[in-house]
């Protein structure tokens, strides 16, 4: 069965059942701050899903799981700081998501959570680390779980993937040519986006750059614009 490609639903719903768009046509959905449940298999097999935003208000990816198993083209996943917990098998075989933000209000993530997200790549965690199952990124050979400095609870190892601090900072600033830039330091083979601003009391960062550190964790950064402001700030966030 074949529903429309676009649905709103609508900010007085509470509840999505458990199979309610299962199977179907869908290629976004935002999930409004009401609803408090999600039932299992909501959006399983949705194979023309390509993006997903929760809004603020939502606890629970759940409370059931298998919710967006099999959603094969989903790409982008938005998930708000009133999240908790995210329930076992949530995106399990969602074979094209390629980075995840685990926001720091999550405290519980379930068995096989992102299993089989074979091309997962990175899984930014903002907070301390949930308690461990050591299965929710099983089967992801390339997956790396990055989490910040000051947070607690981290090993070698998070959910079966290994874990490295995402620590990038500049150094050896240069000048050359009326080109500002300096040298990168980070996690081995991480992807930088630096972004720029002009006004720190009203700011608007704008990506001007994309690189990938060095297997030792180096990188640089010139930017050919600089000379056109009469001051820039940077800073570096993920892709």
């Amino acid at each position: 069965m074949q529903l429309s490609t676009s649905i709103i639903i609508p900010n007085s719903a509470t509840k999505i059942g458990s199979g309610a768009f299962e199977g179907s046509g869908l290629t976004s959905i935002m999930i409004p701050g009401g609803v408090t449940s999600i039932g299992s298999s909501a959006f399983q097999d949705c194979e023309n899903l390509t993006s997903v935003t929760i809004a603020n208000g939502l606890r629970d990816i759940g409370p059931e799981p298998s919710i967006f198993f099999g959603c094969a083209s989903l790409t982008n996943v938005t998930i708000p700081n009133t999240v908790t917990n995210i329930v076992g098998s949530a995106f399990q075989n969602c074979t094209s998501l390629a980075k995840i933000v685990i926001p720091d209000s999550v405290s519980s993530i379930g068995t096989w959570a992102f299993d089989q997200c074979t091309n997962l790549t990175s899984a930014y965690f903002q907070g301390n680390a949930p308690p461990d199952n050591g299965n929710a990124f099983s089967s992801d050979p390339a997956t790396i779980v990055y989490y910040l400095p000051g947070t607690i609870g981290w090993g070698a190892t998070f959910g079966g993937a290994p874990t490295e601090l995402w620590n990038p900072q500049a150094t050896t600033f240069t000048t050359a040519g009326n080109q500002f830039g300096f040298s990168i330091t980070g996690p081995a083979n991480a992807t930088i986006v630096v972004e720029a601003c002009t006004n720190l009391a009203n700011p608007i960062w704008v990506p001007i750059s994309t690189s990938t550190l060095s297997g030792s964790g180096v990188g640089s950064f010139g930017d050919p614009q600089g000379a056109n402001y009469p001051r820039r700030f940077y800073r570096f966030s993920a892709p």
